[in-house]
């Protein structure tokens, strides 16, 4: 016989539940990223108070000059840090400021590479001027070698243009699949359509963009000192360097040039571009580990490597960092990684004109060392010191980029994160890294379970002892509810990288207290429907009518402070607003799913009847003698 209409079907209810419990323990099975044993499967991702981690000691410096950064650069940077490390997940990291110059970065797990994150992520845009030997070897100018590609890709039928592959596996600068432009076969002036002489090795190495700015006085204090170190003899022959030198022609200018091999990559970040250019001892070797913000002036030229043997002197930065909206790591159309760009409006201007400037080789700035196999100039993609890639420009782009290369995932999105979240208005030098034992988190963890366990069973106690049969109903819920959040640790330890701490296991803990109060209103509500004259198995839909405004009410009011939490707060302390939230929400799903439906079918039960085993036991004789007085009316039931 089917139910009257309007009455719930307990058993529908009872089966969404069963079905969310299977499709949440086959992802805690067999979903990616589970593998071991059964009992490897089941263990969520602990944090570092419980397991221990990695931490790291960054000491910050806003240039080479070495001046302590202000707080608000520093509160800046720490900020945009969090950001690059949340980006590898929920993973309750701590970044916290430690004096007026290091942040101090904590990450659960052992052996984590964090260095990455302290990077500048300064990108510019450069365009390759000139060209030279940067192995040390003596070479003359003319005979540089220049890491030009074996081949050039061809403009894309669209009009992107293709940069030159080249023979290593360094990434490059193409236009976006979507991005529009006039591509190779854009029309070039006729005055520039073929590529200027090469300069001769007297002529002056400056570009017509070239901009001298005004010298520090720290900076020319370090450079007097490197003057002193090397002597005046090998600074004036240094000095009247218009080209890269030719040793193999000069052997006494080989012997007055030696000191400068012998300089540290800091005191070679003080020299002038120029000098590091042409003089040949300068090597990448020294360049390349120069400190951080050593060419970060965008109105200055600059001297950066590829590949540790190529050096080459670049011009001013006419697009940067800024000027680039967003960035995303995505596959390509060869199922490759690669780093999107997507420039502001005023950026994609700047792009645009810059790889006019490079078709077209503007000026004839560029040098025929500098020159693609086409004759076309290069723009060199510079993070921080490094030369990402150097393509040859085969068109003018109009349109957005994408950095690719031989990129992982992992690389690409590492990339894009730095990108995406702004360069670090401070530079960093990573001090220390250390791995953090698990020994204190050990017994952290015991005492924690413990914590949680004594609580639930006083909790399950004391119902047993005030509701009897209903003590069983909440017992079953509080089952089903830890259950429930246990299968979500797991799941989210893998899918988002969620960490269980001791802040989260209070969190859990504290969501004990919240369940407890939506039993109490609903059990407290039952028993004022059954003084007010009706049976208890209509009291049962009655009250949940009543009650189910309220325990919304208050678990709402619950979760709000876990999000507000959540957003205002760090480290730790948003662990525990996430573990609140997650346990509250599914305190409702158990509430709705289970603890209504299971209380209908106890209502049907003799059992539920009786006084001494429902836990109704005040109620129900206070409503039989009322019916039993002759001057107490019944109550018709609704």
């Amino acid at each position: 016989m089917a139910p009257p209409q309007g009455q719930m079907r307990p058993g529908r209810q009872l089966a969404v539940l069963g079905f969310i419990f299977v499709v949440l323990y086959l992802l805690v099975f067999f979903s990616g990223g589970a593998s071991g044993g059964w009992k490897d499967r089941l263990e969520p991702r602990l944090g570092l108070d419980l397991i221990g981690g990695t931490r790291l000691t960054l000491e910050a410096t806003n240039s080479i000059d070495g001046k302590p950064p202000t707080s608000e650069n520093l509160e800046e940077a720490r900020q945009i840090i969090e950001s690059r490390v949340n980006a590898y997940g929920v993973a309750e990291a701590e970044v916290v400021t430690e004096g007026n110059r290091n942040i101090v970065i904590s990450l659960p797990g052992q052996n984590r590479e964090l260095t990455d994150v302290g990077t500048a992520a300064e990108l510019r845009f450069r365009k390759v001027l000139k060209a030279a030997d940067g192995s040390g070897a003596a070479t003359a100018p003319t005979a540089a070698p220049t890491p030009a590609p074996s081949g050039t890709a061809s403009p894309a039928p669209s009009g992107s243009a293709s940069p030159a592959p080249s023979g290593s596996a360094s990434p490059k600068v193409t236009s976006s699949p979507t991005a529009g432009g006039q591509g190779g076969g854009a029309p070039a002036p006729s005055a520039s359509a073929t590529p200027s002489a090469p300069a001769s090795p007297s002529a002056p190495a400056a570009s017509p963009s070239a901009s001298a700015g005004p010298v520090p006085q720290s900076i020319q204090e370090q450079r007097n000192a490197v003057e002193k170190k090397v002597g005046p003899a090998a600074w004036a022959a240094a000095s009247a360097l218009q080209a890269p030198a030719d040793l193999t022609a000069d052997p006494s200018l080989a012997e007055k040039l030696k000191p400068f091999g012998a300089l540290s990559p800091r005191e070679i970040a003080v020299l002038t571009p120029q000098m590091q250019f042409n003089v040949p001892t300068i090597t990448c070797a020294q360049l390349d580990k120069r400190p951080a913000a050593s060419i970060t002036d965008e109105k200055q030229q600059a001297v950066a490597c590829e590949d540790g043997a190529a050096k080459y002197l670049l011009d001013v930065a006419k697009v940067v960092g800024t000027d680039v909206d967003d960035a995303n790591a995505v596959l390509d159309e060869a199922s490759a990684w690669v780093v999107s760009l997507n420039f502001t409006g005023g950026g994609q201007d700047k792009w645009t004109e810059l790889t006019r400037e490079a078709f077209n080789n503007t000026g004839g700035a560029c040098d025929q060392t500098a020159l693609g196999q086409d004759g076309k100039c290069r723009v060199a993609v510079v993070l921080d010191n490094e030369i990402v890639s150097s393509p040859e420009i085969q068109g003018v782009l109009t349109g957005d980029s994408q950095i690719t290369g031989n990129f992982t995932s992992t690389d690409a999105n590492k990339l894009a994160s730095q990108l995406r979240y702004g360069a670090l208005p401070v530079t960093f030098e990573p001090q220390e890294q250390q791995n953090v034992t698990a020994t204190l988190g050990d017994s952290h963890l015991r005492a924690g379970l413990l914590a949680a366990g004594i609580g639930m069973l006083l909790v399950i106690v004391y119902s047993f002892f005030y509701y009897r049969l209903l003590g069983s109903v909440i017992f079953l819920s509080l089952v089903l509810s830890a259950a429930l959040v246990f299968g979500a640790l797991v799941v989210l330890g893998r899918q988002i990288g969620f960490t269980l701490t001791l802040a989260g296991i209070a969190g859990m803990i504290v969501s004990l207290g919240v369940a407890a109060d939506s039993f109490v209103i609903y059990f407290e509500r039952l028993k004022d429907e059954i003084r007010e004259g009706r049976s208890p198995r209509s009291a049962v839909p009655r009250a949940w009518i009543r009650a189910r405004r309220t325990i919304i009410s208050a678990n709402a009011i619950t979760l709000m402070s876990a999000v507000v939490l959540y957003v205002v707060s760090v480290g730790t302390v948003k662990g525990f607003a996430f573990a609140l939230g997650l346990a509250t929400v599914l305190d409702l799903i158990v509430v709705f799913l289970f603890r209504h439906p299971i209380m209908t079918m106890f209502a049907r039960t003799r059992a539920f009847l009786s006084p001494r085993v429902s836990g109704l036991g005040r109620a129900l004789p206070a409503r039989s003698a009322e019916q039993d007085s002759p001057r107490t009316p019944r109550v018709k039931e609704a």
